[in-house]
């Protein structure tokens, strides 16, 4: 596909899980002629969601790509992923395009699940529009369902449409710019109908409410309306196009994407209004014209079987050609994607979205040039809230593991891995569930990887109560020759919480050579490494105080071993008890479910703060509690069931405190 236009707009097409995201970009793709057939995501053939893993699971778990050309605009449309445990992807995505279409259901129950995207969206200033979907299923009036939306929006949702309904069935819809009525058909543009008299006090309604939200921002359209006079259709257009362009309003559209209801309309908005790629640019401080060189971000990174590594950019100023060099790395071919296919490109230019090959050591996020530039801002990585033990099925592959996590994270930067120095497991850190079951997937598939997992071991410690002094411990070995020969004493204090461990010595008149006494410390740090619970012990001050040597048979190995036993009979008598890791948690929830999540923390022995609004999220709580990490397994789990998804956490280790006796009783008979 050869493409010759004089304007760029990238759009991203985002909305809660099940809204028809993916549906909506093959009908795009399909009604511009940029693909000869309409897939289905029931049938698995869609241009959206074709890697594996989503289509086994019929939904979006990254971006997919299609570029399209409606008259002399490129648009490049970005089908984003909508489960919330895939929202690094959107967001990392969202940085690069020049509006986003959000996707939602009729349905004033899951309204709430759009508040999280309403806030990015407008923290980036991204220009946006809502397009209702399956209007044909809506069973609430239009009004209601606008106002619900309204409430988690901090921009002003304005009806660009209203939906022309006959009993259950969906006809068409009313264009409050034009006041003219249209019925859908499937297959083809709508018909321009006679106005239906029962919605003219309806539209007139939302025309007003329309006009009224614009005139907020366009002053002689406030003295038209105070003057009742009717303004034209040019006006009405420019400022819908300058509002969504500064994103200060938020137009509304209806239809069913299935049957292409709505879809053309849509696009006749975004050619009409949408802001284009150079509007963008600059508004995000970037001068196509400053300077000769070129400047691109990373927004996605992909690994392919057989191509290698892909980074899918958008370019903000400049040109890159096939070849080029950008941050001292060669590029190894430009590419334009129609979901997985590919369409190699000589070059790229200012606002298209086109992916590079071999970037190697370039990250999502990443602004990359061909001179030297400034670092562009980055969408903030989420916090890993779930995480999964993993072992290679067969143990020779445990080699190749640690290489594929690392280009796993390269794709997707929510995912986090560790060798955990304490478990010695390698854990794997996500955003839910499915999201780590698509990451062992795809270790497997593109990795020949199968893993086995298990919940990860909580990385318990132990310390002690009370102080003992002189603990003896005495190394003698004879074996014919030299022997083996260390005498010390021992004081074991316990020591304040955090402050972890102090060896020091008191030896006077050379009892102990100096030579011998790192032995001991030795030794009893290697006691420390696992203590008579079965843990690691920590925040002990040990004093060597006494001991006694032979001049022939004494060693630095010999004091070690009598120091190990002198720790042996010692610990036991000092009241060793058990330690859990403690977390600082902020739990964010809505404030109708503040409550539930209250309840949820104190369920899994959480302390609680206190709780106070969310700052910059309006009707939001934050809730700041400590929680025993031995809870947080499913804690994410629970909190999105109970919150409709949308809830979420933030974290920190904090500390180390005694765990309940009788909790801590279940802990050792399992560990033994």
């Amino acid at each position: 596909m050869t493409i010759s236009t004089k304007r760029i707009c990238n759009v991203g097409i985002v909305g809660p899980y099940l809204a028809g995201k993916t549906t909506l970009l093959e009908s795009l793709l399909a009604v511009t002629g940029a693909i000869s057939r309409k897939g289905s995501v029931k049938e698995g053939n869609t241009i959206g969601d074709s890697v594996a893993e989503a289509r086994s699971r019929q939904m979006s778990i990254e971006i997919s790509a299609g570029t399209t050309v409606v008259e002399d605009v490129q648009f490049t449309f970005i089908d984003c992923p909508g489960s919330i445990e895939f929202s690094q992807e959107t967001y990392n995505a969202l940085i690069g395009v020049d509006a986003a279409i959000v996707v939602c259901e009729p349905t004033i129950d899951r309204v709430l699940t759009l508040s999280p995207l309403f806030k990015f969206l407008d923290d980036w200033e991204i220009p946006h529009l809502v397009f209702i979907n399956k209007i044909d299923k809506s069973n609430v009036n239009f009004i209601d369902l606008l106002h619900s939306l309204k409430q988690v929006s901090s921009r002003p949702l304005v009806a660009h449409q209203y939906p022309i309904v006959e009993g259950e069935k969906v006809l068409g819809f009313i264009d409050l710019v034009t006041e003219r009525a249209y019925h859908y058909h499937p297959g083809s543009a709508p018909d321009l109908v006679p106005f239906p008299n029962e919605l003219r006090e309806a539209e007139r309604v939302a025309r007003a409410e329309m006009l009224e939200e614009l005139a907020n921002f366009d002053d002689h359209l406030l003295e038209e309306l105070i003057a009742e006079i009717n303004p034209d259709e040019e006006e009405i257009v420019r400022d819908l196009r300058m509002e969504l362009g500064a994103d200060t309003i938020v137009p509304v559209f209806v239809g069913v994407a299935e049957l292409d209801y709505g879809v053309r309309p849509l696009l006749a908005a975004l050619l009409r209004e949408a802001p284009e790629a150079e509007v963008t640019a600059k508004h995000r401080g970037i001068d196509r014209h400053k300077g000769d060189g070129a400047v691109a971000q990373v927004l996605k990174t992909i690994y392919s079987q057989q191509g290698g590594k892909l980074s899918v950019v958008r370019m903000w100023r400049g040109n890159l050609t096939d070849g080029s060099i950008v941050n001292g790395i060669r590029i190894g071919g430009i590419y334009r994607l129609l979901g997985s296919q590919q369409q190699s490109l000589q070059s790229a230019s200012a606002g298209e979205i086109v992916a590079l090959g071999r970037l190697e050591g370039i990250k999502t996020g990443a602004t990359i040039g061909d001179s030297e530039i400034a670092e562009l801002p980055q969408a903030q990585t989420l916090t890993p809230v779930y995480a999964l033990a993993i072992v290679p099925s067969n143990r020779n592959d445990e080699v190749k593991l640690s290489g594929a996590l690392t280009k796993l994270v390269e794709e997707d930067p929510s995912l986090h891995w560790e060798q955990h120095g304490d478990t010695h497991e390698v854990i794997l850190w996500g955003q839910g569930e499915i999201h780590l079951q698509v990451a062992i997937d795809r270790l497997r598939r593109k990795y020949n990887l199968p893993m086995q997992t298990h919940l990860p071991q909580v990385a318990y410690k132990e310390t002690i109560r009370k102080p003992v002094t002189s603990i003896h411990g005495r190394y003698k070995h004879q074996s014919g020759g030299h022997g083996q020969f260390g005498d010390v004493f021992l004081d074991i204090q316990p020591r304040q919480r955090g402050t972890g461990f102090d060896f020091k010595e008191t030896i006077v008149g050379g009892v102990v050579p100096k030579q011998y006494i790192p032995g001991v410390e030795t030794g009893v740090r290697e006691f420390l490494d696992r203590g008579p619970l079965g843990f690691p012990i920590v925040d002990v001050a040990v004093t060597l105080t006494n001991g006694s040597y032979h001049s022939v048979d004494s060693s630095e190995q010999a004091f070690k071993n009598a120091a190990r036993l002198a720790m042996t009979e010692g610990i036991s008598k000092c009241e060793p008890t058990l330690l859990e890791p403690i977390l600082a948690i902020e739990v964010s929830a809505p404030s109708e479910f503040t409550s539930k999540a209250l309840q949820l923390l104190t369920g899994r022995r959480a302390q609680i703060l206190g709780y106070d609004a969310k700052s910059g999220w309006n009707g939001w709580d934050v809730v700041s509690a400590y929680l025993p990490q031995a809870e947080m397994h499913s804690f994410i789990v629970e909190l999105r069931s109970l919150t409709m998804g949308v809830g979420f956490f933030t974290w920190r280790y904090e500390r180390l405190q005694e765990v309940p006796e009788k909790l801590a009783e279940r802990v050792l008979a399992r560990s033994k």
